[in-house]
């Protein structure tokens, strides 16, 4: 059977009698609608509405679980400790399970960003999973400090709206004025996007992957007609319909 673990995943555990109002008044998404088995994209902002980190939330028990870049969790848990004063949270690594990924069948649940990414549950570490980056990117998702950049670019210009990343309902969370200006103006210039670039694209780029082709790039919507100086842009149905 082929392997499953997303390797570069890590979980957080937050836990604490008022977990989820702590969250609620940082995070883009509606921590109430985490539920078992219902994980949430979200976003940590700065107060300017930019991405600092990108993760999803998983309900387990009273506690929550952070499913973000194992690369990040250290920074990410210090970033939540600034704003936890003297709450008692406790946040640590969750070492025990492991963020599992499968690009269908019937183990977990739908990628909560978009059903076409796949099905992903908690889990014991196994044998690493293949093939991820190639199939989210394929569909146009992007995630990470490297694609979205460390705050770089401002949340709805990452596709929050279209990949189910933030509640316009739930009521303050840090950077939420500006993110809540630009959706009620409808006026987000520029996207991220996935685009075919056999060369290295230096600057106009935010990551390369030269084993795959392709890169992510913030561009302005209205260049995204014809092809970029460094490739092909890559435009999904649903990305399609947000800026036509």
């Amino acid at each position: 059977m082929p392997g499953t673990t997303l390797v570069d995943r890590s979980l957080l555990r937050l836990s604490g009698a008022d977990v989820r109002i702590f969250l609620q008044g940082l995070v883009t998404q509606d921590v109430n609608a985490v539920a078992e088995g219902r994980p949430q994209w979200s976003g940590l902002l700065s107060p300017q509405g930019k991405a600092l980190f990108d993760f999803l939330l998983w309900a387990d028990g009273d506690d929550l679980l952070i499913d973000c870049e194992a690369t990040e969790a250290e920074a990410l848990a210090r970033r939540l400790a600034l704003y936890r004063l003297r709450r008692a949270i406790a946040i640590a690594p969750e070492p025990a399970l492991a963020v599992h990924w499968a690009p269908a069948g019937d183990a977990g649940v739908p990628d909560p960003r978009l059903a076409a990414l796949g099905r992903r549950w908690l889990a014991p570490a196994g044998a690493a999973a293949e093939g991820w980056r190639a199939h989210r990117l394929g569909l146009g998702v992007t995630e990470g400090v490297a694609e979205l950049g460390r705050d770089r670019t401002l949340w709805l210009e990452c596709n929050a709206v279209e990949l189910n990343g933030v509640s316009f309902a739930k009521g303050c969370y840090v950077g939420q004025e500006n993110t809540a200006r630009m959706n009620w103006r409808q006026k987000v210039n520029r996207r991220l996007v996935v685009v075919h670039a056999t060369a290295d694209p230096g600057d106009a780029a935010q990551v390369w992957y030269p084993e795959l082709g392709l890169a992510v790039a913030r561009v302005r919507v209205d260049a995204l007609a014809a092809p970029l100086p460094f490739g092909t842009p890559l435009l999904p149905d649903w990305l399609k319909a947000a800026i036509a």
